[in-house]
């Protein structure tokens, strides 16, 4: 049997619990957030719904009725690439990506795949596990800007 096909859509509120599991494993096991407790759903709905209100795209991934990721646009956040052509779309010049932690190889491997470049680094920022974490910083030009350094004649 072949397994079902990835599907990348807009989230919905049905999707919430999913998120909020998916995240809560994100803050309690890893490190890729500094929270400490993870967000209910009523706090991820808040979340979500201020990021819809302001135009930019939350989306989800799955196979059926499973969701497997999801990934949104926020300022100063990491991206996915559906999430980069939907940015391009809309006219956006730039994407910036934060590591939550600069350790998580996997993370970063993943955002230079996608054309991110490494900008810098934060030191000792977050504490999380009883260590201090540094954060990565990432950057991607987008659309027309993809191919040439900032300049004055800015739109």
């Amino acid at each position: 049997m072949l397994p079902l096909p990835l599907l990348i859509r807009n989230s919905s509120t049905a999707d919430l619990p999913a998120m909020r599991d998916t995240y809560a494993d994100a803050v309690t096991l890893g490190t890729s957030s500094f929270e400490l407790e993870a967000p209910d759903c009523a706090e991820m709905s808040r979340r979500r719904d201020e990021l819809l209100a302001r135009g930019l795209p939350w989306l989800v991934a799955g196979r059926g009725a499973k969701l497997l990721g999801y990934a949104f646009v926020a300022p100063f956040r990491p991206l996915l690439a559906e999430l980069i052509a939907r940015c391009e779309a809309v006219g956006m010049r730039q994407m910036l990506a934060v590591i939550g932690d600069s350790a998580n190889k996997a993370s970063i491997r993943m955002h230079r795949a996608l054309g991110f470049e490494d900008c810098g680094q934060l030191n000792s920022v977050g504490w999380k596990f009883g260590r201090w974490l540094d954060v990565g910083l990432m950057q991607r030009r987008l659309g027309p800007w993809a191919s040439r350094a900032a300049s004055a004649d800015a739109p």
